[in-house]
């Protein structure tokens, strides 16, 4: 079994009407590539280092997955808005399989 991807973000909004419009976006274009949205906080601790206040994680069913819908078409039209709106810390990482 193949390990999952994952989109790892930390966001930091400072246009939250054209944050709305980006996820209203974003959302569709996301699970269209096998995504799943599994946290989408408004708020975290931050316990070491520094943070931005929300959260968003995203599998996908392999890492190859994650970084071609990152990549892809879909979801690259939907950067335009949503760097308009916000701060966005973004990593991809590789999940250990079950």
């Amino acid at each position: 079994m193949r390990a999952p991807g994952y989109w790892v973000a930390h966001v930091a909004i400072h246009d939250v009407a054209g944050y709305a419009a980006y996820r209203a976006a974003a959302a569709p274009a996301i699970t269209a590539g096998g995504g799943r949205i599994r946290v989408l906080s408004d708020s975290g601790e931050t316990v070491a280092g520094q943070s931005r206040p929300h959260s968003v994680l995203v599998e996908f069913p392999s890492l190859e997955a994650a970084r071609a819908w990152y990549f892809g078409p879909a979801y690259q039209a939907t950067i335009p808005a949503r760097d308009a709106a916000a701060d966005v810390d973004l990593i991809i990482v590789e999940g250990r399989a079950p």
